[in-house]
């Protein structure tokens, strides 16, 4: 949270397209005073402190795909445009309290579910999964390994799984530690696109835990397509 007294430290690593779990929305932000003014801007949230926040810092623009639906907390489909257009769904894996079942990686994958028209064209599916293989067994309703092998079905890939060759639930770069403790690390933010946009080479590099465990309990998960 707080994002406009962190902004300056990701906005280092010069991305092109930002998600931003847990963002405060517009007015708190305060663009071209604490926050600097991206090309284009959507935030989607209940708490004005507490939602998800995508930004542009390059000639992508964006709108909200019109199958939006709000009930999924918070998986937003947007139509991307610029020097290249594709579909983005940016996720950040909430509890469902209207039907329990559904939370964390269960939200993603009725999400999935209901967005797969998406996934018939060229879609990056990017953010905060609050998911691992390691907690199959406690899943409820389309578990991690039933959500990854549904999307490898229509031929997507994990971007980090896919360069370094590690299996899922194995992961030796953790993305989140608990309580911001170095010895409780677990992997639960992802990147899977699909194989049509991986044309030339792509790069996955994970922020390591001294650069970034003052400002979050997550480190970015920085992804380069050629």
């Amino acid at each position: 949270m707080a994002f406009r007294k962190k902004c300056q430290h990701v906005l280092k690593l010069e991305p092109d397209l930002l998600v931003i779990p847990e963002c405060e929305n517009g007015d708190k932000l305060q663009f071209g005073k604490l926050t600097p003014e991206p090309q284009d801007f959507f935030w989607f949230g209940d708490n004005p402190h507490k939602g998800i926040g995508v930004f542009s810092y390059s000639d992508y623009r964006f709108k909200l795909d019109h199958s939006f639906n709000p009930d999924f907390k918070y998986i937003i489909p947007l139509r991307i445009t610029g020097n290249q257009d594709f579909n983005l769904l940016a996720i950040w894996a909430m509890p469902n309290k209207k039907k329990y079942k559904q939370r964390y990686i269960g939200q993603v994958w009725s999400g999935l579910q209901y967005y797969k028209a998406l996934l018939k064209e060229d879609t990056v599916i990017l953010g905060d999964f609050n998911g691992n293989q390691i907690w199959d067994k406690n899943s409820y309703t389309g578990n991690f390994t039933q959500t990854m092998d549904f999307l490898a079905e229509r031929n997507f890939k994990s971007l980090y799984h896919l360069e370094t060759g590690e299996p899922f639930g194995k992961e030796t770069q953790p993305t989140f530690y608990l309580h911001r403790n170095i010895d409780k690390p677990y992997h639960l933010d992802y990147c899977v696109i699909k194989e049509t946009m991986i044309q030339k080479g792509v790069k996955t590099t994970i922020g390591k835990f001294e650069d970034w465990i003052e400002y979050s309990d997550h480190t970015p998960l920085i992804v380069e397509i050629d």
